[in-house]
């Protein structure tokens, strides 16, 4: 029985070296939300590859996420827009960045789309003043999210409120994992309505109560 596609795509904070996992599920959020009993019911795959920005994601999109028709795709892109605008002065405005993700969300119109924001934890001062270019991309993806009827994962206020213990993102940009756990439970809550949806709908496809 064919079970409905979760697909997890965005950068190395989805990837966590799932390209070395025999599973390919790496070692982050993705294997936790893998593991957890309300994703029993679905197959997940993670299609996160670190260092990706939007127009990363734009050349492997068909390939990497389409073919995949999934019931639920999930992205978490961003830091690396910003990342790049400080340490190789490649900066990505924020309408680029609006108009290339949502062209790539537009692909996928029969998915249930999530979208966690990016995240930022800075650990000197340096990484704090990239907060006004993240935080740019941050409403992008809040203005997508209500514009495509998406789940937003609101990632950067669950995470900066577990405060700059190590195990939360020991770098500033990268999960801990403490980091990963919390960003699987936040996952979780807030896409609970898209799994239920897709539970019922599967369940009333097959003539049956809803999956579990």
């Amino acid at each position: 029985m064919t079970r409905p596609v979760i697909v997890f795509t965005g950068d190395s904070i989805t990837d966590c070296e799932r390209r070395t996992d025999p599973e390919g599920l790496g070692d982050g959020y993705v294997r936790l939300l893998a593991g957890s009993p309300e994703l029993a019911g679905f197959d997940v795959r993670n299609r996160g590859i670190s260092g990706n920005r939007v127009l990363d994601l734009q050349e492997r999109w068909e390939s990497d996420v389409v073919a995949e028709q999934p019931a639920i795709l999930s992205v978490l892109v961003g830091i690396n827009e910003t990342w790049r605008r400080y340490d190789s002065g490649d900066a990505t405005s924020a309408e680029q960045f609006e108009h290339d993700y949502r062209a790539i969300l537009q692909r996928v119109p029969n998915a249930r789309l999530v979208l966690i924001e990016p995240f930022l934890l800075p650990i000197n001062h340096e990484q704090q003043t990239w907060r006004a270019d993240l935080d740019e991309k941050r409403a992008v993806t809040r203005s997508l999210a209500a514009e495509l009827g998406a789940v937003l994962i609101e990632a950067d206020a669950g995470l900066r409120a577990l405060g700059s213990a190590p195990d939360v993102a020991p770098d500033g940009i990268h999960p801990g994992e403490r980091g990963h756990q919390e960003l699987a439970r936040l996952w979780l809550d807030g896409a609970k309505t898209v799994l239920d949806a897709v539970a019922q709908e599967l369940g009333a496809s097959r003539g049956g109560g809803a999956a579990h």
